[in-house]
């Protein structure tokens, strides 16, 4: 798709700049044209219009006999004052009834040779009536259009009114139009150029908020306000922007999770054949124990009751240990995918400290440890307590299992702003630096000698992993120069 700037050859605005400055230059050229065709004939025309609303005033005052009044002169002298026409009027006994102030007097002599038959100049007939004859009329270098004629009660009549200021006129009128029409087109051009911006740039706009649609960019608006129908187009690509847009996010949501489904099947499948190595790799040296000592017991390799007994202990232990393994592989198994709920509940988090405590005193007593509980009134969480007391247990056992030198065991609740931490320290040997971004991995092992010896499986970290993660809550562990702390944290209720 080719996009782009819009070349000034094919510019909107250029177009109705020329098209505007042609149609205005056209029009005045034709208004030039007509002038010098027909302007001249249109102005004789006139003329000629007034000449005879002068005659119909003298042939009126004749007929009435008031052509002696002041109000005949009156008239006279203001058609001949308004339109440029001399007039002279004369009774049948020769005498002067009406002379122009604008050399009326002057027509006498050729009003007596037009009645006596005279001709005195070349002359151009251009109407002849009853008693009147329109005439155009050269007298030297200058044309004159005249009208003379007899009027009842022997009234005789001359009017005229030259040509030759007529066409001066006409050229005045033409070279004045070219002026105006030059000048008329420069400033209609500048003001069409400013004014066609108006209208090519919400065009503009629209072509830059296409050309944005375009490279999936729809923050860009058109802010017309729907007044025609640009902006009434402008509207419309907002909401076709805004359409596209929720499309788009939409589209990009339903990709963003299936991406997530697809990985999460990916994780899910890397997970099951993690799973199945990890448990291949553990179940190994338990069956292997169990078998070997359960074809001892069928061979009869010792007969006598003491070492069956052993052999028996073995198998049964081992047993124990792989079912203990199994439990915990299905608990961790539907934390992590989600099939186990979590139950938020408020309850007393010291009452399930102490409890917790009493109940593993037979344990710690058998292996010589000393337990320290900070006392602390009642402390309200929000939480599942089952699942709370679940990592208790895995921190607890595990502090138990690696517990040396002073042998303390120190469980404390501290209080965080909006959240307890629960901490569980004990003594010994602090684990490798190395190891500890490790320690939440499924079936990893710090010390697996040690760890076979007191039937650790690696996963009891991995649960509280898991269960701390369905709560959204923080854990972790903590190296001292004495010992190891575990912790996590609950909502303070």
């Amino acid at each position: 798709m080719r996009t782009g700037k819009i070349r000034i050859g094919q510019s909107i605005k250029r177009q109705f700049a020329l098209i505007f400055i042609g149609l205005m230059t056209g029009t005045i050229f034709l208004c030039w044209f007509i002038n010098i065709m027909f302007l001249e004939q249109y102005y004789i025309r006139s003329k000629t219009e007034v000449i005879f609303d002068a005659y119909n005033s003298i042939r009126q005052a004749a007929n009435s006999d008031t052509y002696s009044t002041e109000e005949f002169r009156r008239e006279l002298d203001n058609v001949c004052g308004i339109y440029n026409i001399t007039v002279y009027v004369m009774d049948a006994n020769s005498q002067v009834r009406y002379a122009s102030k604008n050399g009326g007097t002057e027509l006498e002599k050729r009003l007596i040779s037009y009645v006596f038959g005279f001709d005195m100049d070349a002359v151009k007939v251009v109407e002849e009536g009853d008693g009147y004859v329109v005439q155009r009329v050269q007298v030297g270098e200058n044309e004159y259009l005249e009208m003379y004629g007899r009027l009842n009660a022997g009234i005789s009549f001359i009017m005229c009114t030259p040509v030759e200021s007529i066409r001066e006129s006409v050229k005045v009128a033409n070279r004045f139009l070219a002026y105006i029409g030059m000048i008329a087109t420069l400033a209609g051009g500048i003001i069409i150029w400013l004014v066609s911006g108006k209208i090519t740039n919400p065009i503009l706009e629209l072509n830059s908020i296409s050309e944005k649609m375009v490279n999936l960019d729809f923050e860009a608006k058109y802010r017309g306000g729907a007044r025609n129908e640009i902006d009434l187009l402008g509207e419309n690509i907002n909401k076709l922007s805004q359409s596209l847009e929720h499309s788009i996010a939409e589209l990009k949501t339903a990709n963003n999770e299936l991406q997530k489904d697809i990985e999460k099947k990916e994780q899910m499948d890397e997970m099951r054949k993690e799973f199945l190595a990890n448990v291949s790799h553990e179940l190994k040296t338990p069956i292997a124990l169990i078998q070997g000592y359960a074809e001892g017991l069928s061979e009869g390799i010792n007969d006598d009751p003491e070492s069956r007994g052993f052999y028996c202990d073995v198998i049964v232990d081992e047993a124990a240990k792989m079912n203990h393994m199994v439990q915990k592989l299905l608990t961790l198994n539907q934390l992590e995918f989600g099939n186990d709920v979590v139950n938020m509940e408020r309850f007393d988090l010291t009452a399930l400290v102490r409890n917790y405590v009493q109940s593993a005193s037979i344990l710690t007593k058998q292996n010589g440890i000393e337990v320290r509980l900070k006392e602390e009134g009642p402390l309200y969480v929000w939480g599942d307590e089952f699942k709370a007391e679940e990592v208790l247990m895995n921190y607890f056992s595990n502090a138990v299992n690696h517990c040396s030198k002073e042998k303390i065991i120190v469980i404390s609740l501290e209080r965080r702003e909006d959240n307890i931490r629960i901490g569980v320290f004990n003594t010994g040997e602090p684990i490798p630096e190395e190891a500890m971004p490790h320690l939440w991995e499924k079936f990893y092992k710090v010390d697996k000698a040690r760890t076979r010896e007191y039937g650790g499986s690696g996963v009891g970290l991995s649960i509280v992993k898991a269960i701390m993660e369905s709560m959204n809550r923080a854990y972790g562990a903590e190296n001292y120069t004495n010992g190891v702390l575990f912790w996590f944290e609950l909502e303070k209720a």
